[in-house]
């Protein structure tokens, strides 16, 4: 029990870990579908969306993926003020089971040449469940685990959220690589490409279990004791005209963010396979590797945003971005595998500056009161018109100009937006959270 304010909340280090990894957990099992929907889109193009034409099947899987991100910010606004009323745990569990059940249900469409025009649309309703329950989920979880997380760690315990993303683009990418590996195209195309997305059922089952046993946050709890005889419903209006600023310095950090994470995460495998003609496997494998760096290099520079700050940390990302893209989208260009690997993974320790420091830095940005519903909308909104829809915006603009370089030109336009938002952003680390008391850690003796 927590207590009452202004004293400062004394957190218990088993349930703050408990709650990371259930946030984590949960957050690896929605990203594992995002994993396997970039990794097999050439295969899904085949079955969905029959035609001549590989990049245009290219992109009619990829308008089904960013079709997804344009409900999002839907979702965002049914969830986060859901999460800001009724608590933060009972939505991120009600994320979860739809997030499930969307993806378990894209392994059981039937092909094109069987229902005709029926498959894309089915895959499309689907893919809506899936964004829809997305909407809600990043923001609670990187709220779950700030308002658990003492002061001082909320860097490093936030940065766990994003090694659960990377976790799961790994388990999603990694058995997509495994089946190419094993299976012949033809039985890839048939029947092997439904395995990754059959698998969401039992896991998902496993991460609503995890959710369902944590309890609501200390700093919702104040929240709702303190107001608790007259607690007045938030207005969607208040979420978003109360905090333009706020929401406005969300979105540009989101931008930058999203559009490199995407670049680098879903994008790039398509186009080593697709633009550059590479090897499927060998590509898969490099963006693996260069993932598995990122997650070893995570927790270290999560716990450095709690020591330097946020910003500096973000700036570098920021700074980085800007002059390493194009020699790094050279490097990949070139096309040997030492080239390939160093401009991947170049790219990668840059995106770790966001990835450790974005869970930490992002709910600081709103108090408790609207923190799930405000994030959500400034979130979603900005990853669903800039992150999600990277992809296809990149495939469209190195198809209408011939110019290959296009990724880089996008990622650095992110990362002058994104400095420009750093620039306007307090620095929030080791401080309590806007509306909250200070947490400290309950010490072991």
């Amino acid at each position: 029990m927590s207590p009452a304010r202004p004293g400062p909340t004394v957190t218990d280090p088993a349930l703050v870990r408990r709650a990371v990894k259930a946030a984590a957990l949960g957050n690896a099992m929605e990203w594992f579908d995002f994993g396997v929907y970039s990794y097999i889109a050439v295969t899904l193009g085949k079955v969905f969306f029959p035609s001549g034409n590989a990049t245009a099947q290219l992109l009619s899987t990829f308008g089904a993926f960013a079709a997804a991100f344009l409900v999002r910010p839907l979702g965002g606004m049914v969830f986060g003020p859901l999460g800001d009323r009724i608590g933060r745990q009972k939505v991120l569990a009600l994320t979860m089971i739809m997030m499930a059940v969307g993806t378990f249900a894209i392994g059981l469409i039937p092909s094109y040449s069987v229902i005709g025009v029926g498959a894309p649309i089915l895959l499309l309703a689907a893919r809506l469940v899936q964004g829809f329950s997305t909407g809600g989920e990043y923001a609670g979880a990187s709220t779950f685990i700030a308002e658990y997380a003492p002061d001082k760690k909320r860097g490093f315990f936030g940065s766990w959220l994003e090694f659960g993303t990377l976790a799961g683009y790994i388990g999603g990418a990694g058995l997509v690589t495994l089946m190419t590996a094993l299976l012949s195209s033809a039985d890839l195309v048939a029947w092997g490409w439904r395995i990754p997305f059959l698998i969401a059922g039992p896991m998902g089952i496993i991460g609503l279990y995890l959710r369902m046993r944590l309890e609501e946050t200390p700093a919702f709890a104040a929240e709702v004791a303190k107001a608790e005889a007259d607690r007045p419903k938030v207005p969607l209006r208040e979420m978003v005209t109360g905090q333009w600023k706020a929401l406005l310095l969300c979105m540009g950090l989101v931008l930058v963010f999203n559009v490199t994470d995407y670049m680098l995460l879903s994008y790039m495998p398509s186009y080593l396979t697709s633009e550059l003609k590479y090897d499927e496997t060998h590509g898969l494998l490099v963006v693996l590797g260069v993932m598995a760096l990122m997650m070893v290099v995570q927790p270290f520079a999560g716990a450095l945003t709690d020591r330097v700050g946020r910003r500096p940390v973000i700036a570098a990302g920021c700074a980085g971005f800007l002059a390493l893209s194009i020699p790094a989208v050279l490097l990949i260009r070139q096309g040997s595998l030492l080239a390939v690997a160093l401009g991947m993974g170049a790219l990668g320790l840059l995106l770790v500056c966001f990835t450790a420091a974005m869970p930490a830095a992002l709910p600081a940005l709103f108090p408790t009161r609207v923190r799930y519903g405000s994030l959500s909308i400034g979130f979603n909104v900005s990853v669903s018109l800039f992150g999600g829809t990277t992809p296809l915006v990149v495939t469209a603009l190195i198809g209408a100009t011939g110019n290959m370089m296009m990724p880089a030109y996008y990622m650095m336009a992110a990362a002058v937006i994104g400095g420009a938002s750093v620039w306007f952003m307090a620095e929030s680390a080791g401080r309590p959270l806007p509306g909250s008391a200070p947490a400290v850690e309950r010490a072991a003796h």
